[in-house]
Formats: structure tokens, C-alpha cells, sequence
């Protein structure tokens, strides 16, 4: 399952009278909440409207911090962008909005060295199209000194159209263009010395670097380039070193110039697992413009690199050469990771794994340790560890840490003098910070936050950021000054407030709650109680599903496709987290190995039955829906149990043979369906299909899939629903357009959450009343779209 914000969902609001349950329809779009009215339950177009943040950029001292927000316009379709800034010290009550274009995009802001300006990325000098197409995109968190930012629209046409650099102080005034690059800007970065602000530009597979003197940006005008390279095949990932004298880029080793021309000429049939070239590591040395290459070896293609503080090594991932094993989904699975000697040339390879993927390399601040993380063991889906090792000590075995934490050991960030590493770990229906003390070989959770938090680490400050949410409160930045405060929450200081008007919301209670499941295991979940939840009262049931399997529903902001949203109109909801799924030990999460569904479908009903022994639920009113992982659950829970009054769908697989040759994953699937092939194991594969059982099947049911999906592609939704078609279930199948695994676009993620949310009002509350068109089509008849213009960001 990708990301869950891509699948917000659902419909017409409903309120129940506490006495009877009688179902009384509310608009779609409600009235922001005002002194003068009590709180409202949110509907499915406030979650379309929630405004969003990037990650914060502080300054070179710490003491301010740069970030952007991405404001939705429902009656265009389109999101906007805008840069703020706000004192780390002081927070919220000290932001700033720096930019107001309200047709164009500022995304990307970077200070420069001395702190006195910073530049960003804007479309505000290109055509409304270019603009259009870089308002569907969102902005990348950025990495640090001699890290390029990598925009996620930028590119363009002739005149200097896509994204341009603009500077700006941070005193105010306004933003000066200081590229006029052809093709647009796509990546840039200040040296670490502060003397130049390198960018890379260019036709795609032709794109070259740039480079400015700072000296020159501070004088005015627009800002004369020096083309950097003119390499042959262009210029792809690429880092500065830390003494800013060499960057350092992955370039391909040929190009076929037919490529080019049979696309130009419309020959355009795509070749699956085409042969493309393999990347090499280069070098630009730039006093001299020198490049000279690095790697030379045909048995890998460079992928990710990352240079260690003190500059003398470069850890990568070198890719298979196989085409079948490059360029797909599962890659790393089939890289290993490599050293560098940069004074020397040679180059150590670190791990030689099949089908077991490392991180990138990591080092330690003071360059004297190399670590990656990868399964214990380097066994498949086991928990993941921290290898170390002295960086100089080639040939030596890595040292082994966190076997003892019953959880993924990962590598976040440093502490200063290296004697621990900071990493984010999923607990329970919780997400915190660990600690692993690397000489102890101890890991200590550092917060108890009944909440899903995550922290981060800028590399030039040492400034720690932490993202937050809980049932109540939407994602916000925090920031403190060291990672030994993470656990004194008086210490935090806020930053960001994007969305203050969900605090006027009326909300469901949200609680973690544990049962017995298949074998007596203890489940967990989340439960959200209906808004105006009174004790001895038996409400109508939505088991909302996660998808995965290796994730976890845990306590933060409107889960679970939206939970508040049915919450509102009188639902409870609960969101288990079944067998395979992460945060609660490696046992609980790969057991089911080799029988994909059966202690899953038990632990999702044990929890139903759960609820309903503890007079909660009423039996006779539930219904399920899930994507992806979730929707693999929902179509076994169709054809094993007639229960339910209503399924809905998303993404599910229906025969696991089939999907095996349709989607771009297949190795993590023949591990969870016992690790043979099919062709070898074929009843054993069938037998775990829902298709096996369809003529169970008796619930209606809705079905959701993207015309281009890759993961669960659409044959898979187009087989269930021609079954339940000829079976006479009640089906309705809904095809989105795009190309991704969660759909792509806010208008028709408002489509499936209100088409399906109808489906669950009319078979499990019997409303009477099916999906219409006008649904939807009323909330762009409103005089203002539901957004607070004048939120304190």
C-alpha cells in the first residue's frame, strides 16, 4: 500500500437521534464552525481541504526556520504554494507569510551559508499550464549542506519557462528571479563554503549543471550562469562534497540517440524491462572543471550515493546489471552497498545479498564508522538491524545492533559525538523515537507520546524536527534544540498551526483497544467512537482495513479512510491491525507466512466480535472496506462470511496467480504465500486466492481500482466484479483514471469516499438513498469552498 493521504474517501453526511438511529441527511459541504453555532462533524471535503506543510528548513543558526504550505482550491482543482517563516524559539506566534501568488508555486526554500537570504523555486514567471501542472505536485523534504533539493514539478520549455530560483531576504521585500534557465531548474544547492548555488538544467536525459556566484546574487539582476559540465549522457543524482572543491554525480555510461528519435517520431511502444544504460560515479572538480570517473566496474550501476562528513568516502548502492532486476519496484532487493575510497579509488563491496534490501550507507559525524540497516540476519522480512563497522577496517566483519529491541532498528540520525543513533519506530497503535546506544548495543525509547510522531535532524544546525499528530490535532512541526529533549515535551516548540479551524470540529473519541485473536495472540487497534457516543447504545459498525500488510493504523488525525468523517455520521469504526501487520514484534508480523489470510480474517473478526460481546456494535448494521492490503482482507472477508451488510473494495487482489504476471511487486508476495512459486505450489497458491471461494460471495459490494494501477492492477477488480455480476451479488465497480496504486486526483478521491460511504448508508443503515452525481457535483456550486483564507499557518 502506498501513501493512505492519496485515498481519502467518502459521502453524504448522516446524524443519528440517540434514541432511535433514525438517519437524517446532512449537506456534504458544511458551514465553517463560528461563535454563534456548536461544533460540526467534519465532512469528506474538509479532509480534501486540509492545508499542507513541507518539511521546515532552519537557518544556518537554528534560529529561524523556513517552510512552505500548500493551500487547496476545490473549484480549480489545484493546490497553491507559499513560503513562511517563523522563529524557532518564539513559534507559531511569530510567523511570517512571505509569498502571495495565488496562481503560482514557491516550493523548495534554502538559506544561503551566511543566513542573510535564502532562494526557493517558482512558477510565477511561466504560463498558467506550466503553473496547473506544478500545482498537482508536492514539495520533498530537504537534506542538509551540499544536498541538491529535488522539486517535485521542474522542467519546462524554451524562454525560460517551469520552475526559475528566486531570492529573497527574509526580512521581506520582494522575490528576485535570479535564473533565466531554458528548460527550467529541476535540482540545486549552496556549496557548503557559501560561494556558489549550483542547479542542474536541461532536456530530459541531458540535463547538465550550473553554477552562480553568490557574490553575484547579492549585487542584483539576474545572475550570470557558468555551465558546469557538458557530460555526454547527462548529469544525473549529484552531491556536493563537504569542502565544496568536487561534486560528485551518477551519469550513464551511453546513450542511443535512436531512443530520442523514435519517441520524437511517435514510435512510442513501451518495452517492458527494457535494456537502459548502466550508471557510473563521476567526479567534477571544480577549480579546474575537471571530471573524471569514478567507478568502472559493468557488475553494478550506481544508484544512491552519500559522502562522509570528512569527504574521504562515498558509500552507494550498486544495482544489478540484469535488466529484469533494474528499474523495477523491488531493485534494492537486488543491490548491494559499496565503499569508496576517494584518495584511492577503490572501491569495497559490502554486502553480497540476494533478494535482501540495505538503506543507504550512513556515517558516523566524525567519519570514523560506516552503518547501513538490513533485515536480522539478512534474512527476508525479518526485523531490521544497524550494521557497523570502522570505515578504514576493510575486508572486516560489521558488528551487529538492536538484536535485543523486538522491533526495525534503522538508522535516522547521529547524535554530535557519534555514541548514538536517533530512529522513528512504530509501537503499538503509536509511533515514537528510539535511541540505540551504539558501544551498549541498547535501544531506549526516548517518547511516550499517545500519538504518531516523527523526528529528523537538520545536518548543519543539529536542530531537531518533530512531526506530530494525534486524534485531534492534523500534522504540525515541532522543533528543540537536541535530541536529549525529545522526551520532555516542555521543551518543544511549535511551529506550524496549518489547519487551526479542526479544533471547532466535533470529533469521535479515538482509543487503542486489545482482544484476543487467532490462538489467543493479543490484537491491537484503534477505535473511534460516533460523535455523541452514549454508554449501552449498540451503533452500526465500519471495519476500515489498512493496507500492507507490513503497516499499522496507530492514534493520529482522521485515519483509517476517514474515520472521523463516519464518526460523524454516527458510526463506530474500528481499525484493526491483523496479523502482518508492523508494530508488534517480528512474530506477530510474519507468522502468517505461508497462509496469507487465515490468522488475519480471525483477528479482524475476533475484534468485531469483540465489540459486539461488549455491547457497542450493533450486528445486524456493519460493514467493511479497505485498499490495497485492505482490500485483499475485504474480498476474503466476501467470500468467507456473510456478516457484514456491505463491502466496499479498493485495490484488492481477486486470483494470486494472475497478479503475479500483472503487478510490478512479486517477490514480497511469493514470501507470504509460502515462498515457492506458483508453478510449483499451485493449489497452495489457488487456496489462498479469493477466487477459490467466490460462490460464497452474498455481500453487496463496491469495487475501486485505478485503470493503471501497478501494484494491484485493474484484471484483478475486473474478475470480482464479472463474478459477482454472474452470481447476482449487488456490485458497482468504479475505474479512476491514472497511473498509481491510490488515486491520483482530489476530485475523484471525493468520488470514492462519497460514493462509498452511500454504499454503507443504504445496505447497512438502509437510508434508501444510493450514490447520485449531484453528490459531488453540489460542492463546487457553493459560494466558497470549506478553507480558513486566514489560518495562522
Amino acid at each position: 500500500m502506498p501513501f493512505p493521504s492519496l485515498l481519502l474517501r467518502r459521502v453524504t453526511l448522516l446524524t443519528l437521534s440517540s434514541a432511535g438511529l433514525i438517519a437524517s441527511p446532512l449537506p456534504l459541504v458544511a458551514q465553517q464552525p463560528t461563535a454563534a453555532n456548536a461544533p460540526r462533524p467534519m465532512t469528506w471535503l474538509d479532509a480534501q481541504n486540509m492545508k499542507q506543510f513541507s518539511a521546515a528548513v532552519p537557518s544556518p543558526d537554528g534560529k529561524w526556520a523556513l517552510y512552505s504550505v500548500s493551500t487547496p482550491d476545490w473549484k480549480e482543482a489545484r493546490r497553491q504554494s507559499d513560503i513562511y517563516l517563523v522563529s524557532t524559539s518564539q513559534g507559531v506566534a511569530s510567523t511570517r507569510q512571505l509569498t502571495f501568488t495565488r496562481e503560482k508555486n514557491e516550493t523548495n526554500p534554502a538559506w544561503a551559508r551566511d543566513g542573510k537570504f535564502f532562494v526557493f523555486l517558482s512558477d510565477r514567471d511561466a504560463p498558467p499550464a506550466g503553473a496547473a501542472a506544478a500545482s498537482r505536485g508536492s514539495t520533498l523534504p530537504t537534506s542538509g549542506p551540499g544536498m541538491p533539493y529535488f522539486p517535485a514539478a521542474a522542467g519546462g520549455g524554451a524562454g525560460g519557462v517551469g520552475m526559475q530560483l528566486f531570492m529573497m531576504r527574509p526580512d521581506g521585500g520582494e522575490a528576485r528571479r535570479i535564473t533565466d534557465a531554458r528548460d527550467g531548474v529541476s535540482t540545486f544547492a549552496f556549496s557548503p563554503d557559501g560561494r556558489w548555488l549550483i542547479y542542474r538544467s536541461g532536456s530530459a536525459t541531458q540535463e547538465q549543471l550550473y553554477a552562480v556566484p553568490v557574490t553575484a546574487l547579492v549585487a542584483g539582476g539576474v545572475a550570470s550562469a557558468t555551465q558546469l559540465t557538458r557530460h555526454a549522457t547527462g548529469v544525473g543524482l549529484w552531491r556536493i562534497a563537504p569542502d565544496s572543491r568536487r561534486i560528485y554525480f551518477a551519469a550513464a555510461d551511453t546513450i542511443d540517440p535512436d531512443e530520442k528519435a523514435r519517441l520524437d517520431k511517435r514510435f512510442d511502444v513501451r518495452v517492458r524491462n527494457m535494456e537502459t544504460p548502466l550508471y557510473s560515479l563521476w567526479a567534477l572538480d571544480l577549480d579546474g572543471r575537471r571530471t573524471t570517473r569514478m567507478t568502472s566496474d559493468s557488475t553494478y550501476s550506481v544508484g544512491d550515493m552519500t559522502i562522509s562528513p570528512d569527504g574521504k568516502w562515498i558509500g552507494f548502492h550498486g544495482l544489478s546489471v540484469d535488466r529484469y532486476e533494474r528499474n523495477i519496484l523491488e531493485q534494492n532487493e537486488f543491490a548491494d552497498v559499496y565503499l569508496l575510497s576517494v584518495a584511492s579509488g577503490t572501491v569495497e563491496r559490502l554486502t553480497t545479498n540476494k533478494e535482501i534490501t540495505e538503506s543507504a550507507v550512513s556515517f558516523s559525524p566524525d567519519s570514523r564508522t560506516v552503518a547501513f540497516s538490513a533485515p536480522d540476519a539478512f534474512v527476508m522480512r525479518h526485523n531490521l538491524r544497524v550494521y557497523v563497522r570502522a570505515v578504514e577496517a576493510r575486508g572486516t566483519a560489521f558488528r551487529k545492533l538492536g538484536a535485543g529491541f523486538d522491533g526495525p532498528v534503522t538508522i535516522g540520525f547521529w547524535s554530535p559525538d557519534a555514541s548514538t543513533i536517533y530512529f522513528n519506530v512504530g509501537i503499538k497503535a503509536t509511533d515514537q523515537v528510539a535511541a540505540l546506544d551504539v558501544a551498549a548495543d541498547r535501544v531506549r525509547v526516548v517518547t511516550a507520546d499517545r500519538a504518531s510522531l516523527r523526528a529528523s535532524q537538520d545536518e548543519e544546525s543539529d536542530r531537531i524536527f518533530v512531526t506530530r499528530s494525534d486524534p485531534q490535532t492534523p500534522s504540525t512541526i515541532f522543533t528543540v534544540a537536541t535530541a536529549a529533549q525529545l522526551g520532555e515535551r516542555s521543551a518543544w516548540t511549535q511551529l506550524t498551526d496549518a489547519n487551526p479551524w479542526t479544533r471547532e470540529l466535533a470529533l469521535g473519541a479515538v482509543e487503542e483497544i486489545t482482544w484476543r485473536g487467532a490462538g489467543g495472540t493479543p490484537v491491537g487497534g484503534v477505535l473511534v467512537k460516533p460523535i455523541g457516543y452514549q454508554a449501552g447504545t449498540k451503533y452500526p459498525l465500519i471495519v476500515s482495513i489498512h493496507g500492507g500488510p507490513q503497516s499499522a493504523d496507530v492514534l493520529n488525525f482522521n485515519g483509517g479512510y476517514g474515520s472521523q468523517v463516519y464518526a460523524g455520521a454516527g458510526y463506530m469504526v474500528l481499525m484493526p491491525n491483523y496479523r502482518n501487520s508492523t508494530n508488534y514484534g517480528q512474530r506477530f508480523e510474519i507468522e502468517s507466512q505461508g497462509d496469507y489470510f487465515t490468522k488475519g480474517y480471525q483477528d479482524i473478526m475476533a475484534g468485531v466480535d469483540h465489540l459486539i460481546r461488549t455491547g457497542l456494535v450493533d450486528s445486524t448494521q456493519m460493514g467493511v472496506l479497505g485498499w490495497s492490503a485492505g482490500g485483499h482482507w475485504s474480498n476474503w472477508i466476501l467470500t468467507h462470511t456473510n456478516r457484514f451488510k456491505a463491502i466496499s473494495t479498493g485495490a484488492g487482489v481477486y486470483n494470486w496467480i494472475s497478479m503475479y504476471g500483472e503487478s510490478d511487486t512479486q517477490r514480497g508476495r511469493q514470501w507470504y504465500l509460502g515462498d515457492k512459486m506458483y508453478w510449483d505450489d499451485m493449489q497452495h497458491w489457488w487456496k489462498q486466492s479469493p477466487a477459490a471461494y467466490i460462490k460464497n460471495a452474498k455481500t453487496p459490494t463496491m469495487i475501486h481500482v485505478v485503470d493503471g494501477d501497478p501494484r494491484v492492477p485493474r484484471p484483478e477488480s475486473e474478475g470480482l466484479h464479472m463474478a459477482l455480476k454472474r452470481l447476482g451479488v449487488p456490485t458497482e465497480f468504479f475505474v479512476y483514471p491514472g497511473g498509481t496504486h491510490g488515486i491520483p486526483d482530489a476530485r475523484n478521491q471525493l468520488v470514492k469516499a462519497t460514493a462509498e460511504m452511500a454504499w454503507m448508508d443504504y445496505w447497512v443503515r438502509h437510508s434508501g438513498r444510493k450514490f447520485a452525481w449531484r453528490d459531488v457535483l453540489n460542492t463546487l456550486e457553493e459560494k466558497r469552498p470549506i478553507r480558513a483564507a486566514d489560518a495562522v499557518p
